[in-house]
């Protein structure tokens, strides 16, 4: 029988274990190979290399397999940063990105990342970053559109009078 082989196989094993990571589902039934490939008769390193993970880290499954049986494959929670917005803050935001910046004194008359932080500091006394501000445009629906500046428009008679060559030349 002909040997099967994936083209391009080293971007292929990167994306799959980027998938692995990327879904808890996938990180337990990814430890669970590694216990079985351990239970039966493989060496930690060499599960590891198999898998593509650290050595100490297949170690830390087996451990915690040992000890706490399948619960010790599940992933526990990860907290990540407190936000620094409560839910209401948050509400009151998406209400007033409905309004102009100008109405809350604001020397703008577009809504972007400057002008929210600046918003939120004003408001709230929390400091967050531009980029952070225009991350929020994205939960709240928006998109960023370029506002058009009036050259980009033209009046027709102002271009008539600047061309080299004037077609209503006497």
């Amino acid at each position: 029988m002909k040997r099967l082989t994936i083209q391009d196989a080293p971007m292929i094993i990167i994306g799959l274990q980027d998938e692995i990571r990327r879904n808890d589902e996938a990180r337990y039934d990814h430890r669970l190979h590694a216990v079985l490939l351990v239970a039966q008769g493989l060496s930690c390193p060499e599960v590891a290399k198999l898998l593509g993970d650290g050595k100490r880290t297949v170690e830390y499954w087996i451990n915690d397999f040992e000890k706490h049986g399948l619960s010790g494959l599940v992933d526990e929670p990860r907290p990540g940063r407190k936000p620094k917005l409560n839910p209401d803050q948050y509400a009151e935001i998406d209400r007033a990105l409905r309004l102009s910046p100008s109405e809350f004194n604001l020397n703008s008359n577009l809504w972007d990342g400057k002008t929210l932080s600046e918003f939120i500091t004003q408001h709230y006394n929390v400091t967050l970053g531009v980029r952070q501000c225009q991350r929020m445009f994205r939960q709240f629906g928006f998109r960023y559109r370029k506002p058009r500046s009036l050259i980009g428009k033209g009046d027709l008679d102002m271009k008539r009078d600047f061309k080299k060559t004037r077609n209503n030349a006497p």
